[in-house]
């Protein structure tokens, strides 16, 4: 768990000094810079990497690694650099005169020199009032100067202190975030920095601490330890809280010291608010203090919801229902009249149901009902995707979650601020959210605190997915609380029943095993034995069958959808499959290689973790944010740039190259990443995957991942186990419980 590598080129490091001669590019925020150097041989070198506040005309040192750039040749890619200052008077009025320093220009840089001389880069340092001295120079902008001064060196510190363990981009982050205390900031507590810098995990942070002495069982460790392994199985295994013993065992063994340690460390983690215990049924949980707070918040927040709702009149609702039955000359079934009705008496309504059980009527219905009461509605869902699908399906504009709460930017450790809050609070008098099963914890908090008192809010989702993939187990633990109206749809309706697709999902869900030998267009089975086959089958559907039986137009509907990352029939080899068959090299597709993987234009790929900051645009607005699981195409490489364009939906992003390992190939995605998503053909290899992904319900969420087509290639055995295995992976969560004994003040 806390093993690590920083996967650095091998090729050797190379030290450089010489003069900026010209700065061919800078990114102001980032600090990645390209520019000329000239060397002490007076040969032009080309440097590219962090090199945040650089100049023209200033000396520099520079560590690096030479590369071979396809498009400009050979360059230097620096891992680190110092600026060399100059020493006498006329140096320094030359460096100064450069605009070296912001709010230096060549004027004012002789009148500093004429009056400080040698002592001018010091009292710029240490002594800003002084500068006021100087006429057209203010005590604001002395400060301002000084300011300037001191972030140009002060990142040179910080990326000089922590060369060896992480990456200007991240020294960079260090500094915004401390300024110039940040060394010894570091210095006293270097677990800080998994804390408070999005990169830097643990395991950098503790090289940097044993590099300066701190022992294996020091107090600052054993915490950070601790608050780590809480954050990773939330973050991998959506765990809201751990046992306590299990944990105290785990980081104990982890971290190599005493059990003593390890409880001394809860205890002080619990006294400064960084953890939370509490009991439940008998057995002692710990909580980072933000998932506590988080399930608290949701608990009290339902409840108060649903209690302060102004019910409608019975007598009306069922007036309307049969009003809406003559308009639309249909007849609701029981499950949806049932449905309608909660909606209209409760605060807090949840409507589960697998395909093709009429969800989406239920919803048309009670907007028609709330539109003619007067009452204004907000639909959204957790992804681009199943806000997309929602707004189709009811006639009506549905936004993603975050769009709907107006996420402003990033709030620190991969969390993002939101607008809309208990101070702003939407104004929407019904809130109706879609695949809630896909709502983590943290999430689910957000919307609760932006939804007014005495709003009715709808919750619609199908309990017999895969849980969120992040932290908690919202729906089900809803559900199964039994605190909230709750109604299942489980009558299909005749055109649904009519699809192999549906039919088959509730087979599969009851514990049945699928038809795979029917001849209905919308259901294959392709029997292959052996992994290779399976992967070789299936690059050949994707490049030659389906298209020469469909049309080329298919292809862009094709997605594979596997249980497991590993094995032949895995999405890393079904990745790397599927590219050369699909995307291969050609002359003028550019192509970028990062971490072993290359990059291509035209290549499909996901993002793989939510980056609140991330600008994109389309048709000429711009927004924020690219989140885990969505899936676009590059459009773009541009090497002059170091970018890389993704057209996500027609939302274009752009990517420093630094930032690629936030991106995966997605030809072939896991089941987990697919939630949320419908794609016109779906492709599923089964074959002997880890009999913890082998589960019943990742069969039934990839096989309703489909619109039009399911073709399964592999062994009916392996579908066989899935459905026998109904055990899905146990999630840790406290929020059921919260519910079920009212323990939430």
């Amino acid at each position: 768990m806390l093993d690590d590598t920083d996967g650095k080129n091998s090729a050797e490091l190379v030290e450089m000094s010489g003069l900026v001669e010209r700065i061919i590019y800078q990114n102001e925020e980032t600090g990645y810079t390209v520019c000329d150097l000239s060397n002490e041989s007076g040969e032009l070198v080309t440097l590219v990497g962090i090199m945040p506040f650089l100049t023209e005309g200033e000396t520099i040192k520079a560590l690096g690694r030479w590369e071979v750039h396809s498009s400009y040749g050979r360059q230097l890619k620096v891992e680190y650099y110092e600026k060399e200052l100059p020493s006498s008077t006329p140096a320094i009025l030359k460096y100064l005169s450069s605009r070296a320093v912001r709010g230096i220009g060549p004027v004012t840089a002789k009148r500093i020199v004429d009056k400080f001389g040698e002592d001018t880069f010091d009292v710029i340092e240490n002594h800003p009032e002084m500068l006021a001295e100087i006429p057209g120079i203010s005590r604001k902008k002395a400060e301002e100067i000084s300011e300037h001064f001191r972030a140009q060196f002060g990142v040179r510190s910080v990326m000089m202190f922590c060369r060896d363990f992480v990456g200007p981009a991240a020294a960079l982050k260090i500094y915004q975030r401390w300024g110039a205390g940040a060394v010894d900031i570091i210095r006293q507590n270097p677990y800080i920095l998994c804390e408070e810098i999005p990169g830097v995990g643990f395991v950098r942070a503790d090289r940097i601490a044993r590099s300066i002495g701190f022992a294996a069982d020091a107090p600052e460790r054993v915490s950070a330890g601790i608050c780590y392994i809480l954050r990773y199985n939330a973050e991998t295994s959506g765990h809201v809280c751990l046992p306590e013993d299990k944990l105290a065992e785990v980081a104990a063994s982890q971290l190599g010291t005493s059990a003593e340690k390890v409880a001394s460390a809860m205890d002080a983690l619990e006294a400064v608010g960084k953890i939370a215990r509490t009991e439940i049924l008998g057995k002692r949980y710990l909580y980072l203090k933000e998932y506590r707070d988080a399930e608290l918040y949701i608990a009290r927040r339902l409840r108060e919801l649903d209690k302060l709702c102004v019910p409608l009149d019975t007598s009306d609702i069922e007036r309307f229902i049969s009003q809406l039955e003559l308009e639309l000359d249909i007849k609701y079934a029981s499950g949806q009249r049932r449905a309608i009705e909660a909606v209209m008496t409760h605060g807090v309504t949840i409507l589960t149901g697998g395909p093709g059980t009429g969800k989406t009527t239920v919803i048309r219905a009670v907007l028609t009902v709330f539109d003619r009461i007067g009452f204004k509605s907000a639909l959204a869902a957790p992804t681009g995707r199943a806000a997309k699908r929602m707004s189709q399906a009811t006639m009506r504009e549905a936004k993603t979650v975050h769009r709907l709460l107006e996420m402003d930017a990033s709030g620190g450790r991969d969390r993002p601020v939101f607008r809309r809050d208990e101070r702003t609070r939407l104004e929407e008098d019904v809130i109706v959210i879609d695949e809630v099963s896909m709502m983590d914890c943290l999430l689910t908090e957000a919307l609760l605190r932006a939804i007014k008192p005495g709003a009715r809010l709808i919750l619609i989702g199908d309990a017999d997915q895969l849980p969120s993939v992040g932290a908690g187990n919202v729906l089900c633990d809803l559900i199964e609380s039994g605190q909230f109206e709750t109604v299942k749809l489980t009558e299909v309706f005749r055109q649904a029943g009519e699809s192999l697709i549906v039919t088959n999902a509730h087979a599969i869900n009851r514990g049945e095993y699928p038809n795979l030998t029917s001849n209905r267009s919308d259901f294959f089975f392709i029997a292959r034995e052996r992994e290779s086959d399976i992967a070789k089958t299936i690059a050949e559907l994707c490049a030659v069958r389906l298209p020469r039986k469909f049309g080329e137009a298919i292809r862009s509907g094709i997605q594979v959808i596997t249980p497991s990352h590993k094995g032949e029939a895995g999405t890393a080899a079904l990745n790397a499959l599927l590219q050369d068959t699909l995307n291969p090299p050609a002359p003028g597709k550019r192509e970028k290689k990062m971490r072993g993987v290359v990059f291509r234009e035209g290549d499909r790929v996901m993002q793989t973790r939510n980056n609140y900051d991330i600008v994109w645009e389309k048709d000429g607005v711009s927004g924020i944010g690219i989140f885990n699981g969505d899936i676009g195409i590059i459009k773009e490489i541009d090497f002059s740039e170091e970018t890389v364009a993704v057209s996500f939906d027609e939302r274009i992003a752009v990517y420093d190259f630094s930032m690629l390992d936030e991106l995966e190939h997605a030809y072939a995605i896991t089941v987990h990443k697919s939630q949320g998503s419908e794609y016109p053909v779906v492709i599923i290899p089964a074959y002997a995957a880890p009999r913890q992904l082998l589960t019943r319900n990742l069969l039934y969420t990839a096989v309703t991942r489909a619109q039009e087509m399911v073709i399964i290639v592999g062994r009916a055995d392996i579908i066989a186990a899935m459905v026998d295995n109904n055990r899905p992976a146990k999630r840790y969560t406290g929020l059921r419980y919260l519910l079920e004994s009212g323990e939430i003040n």
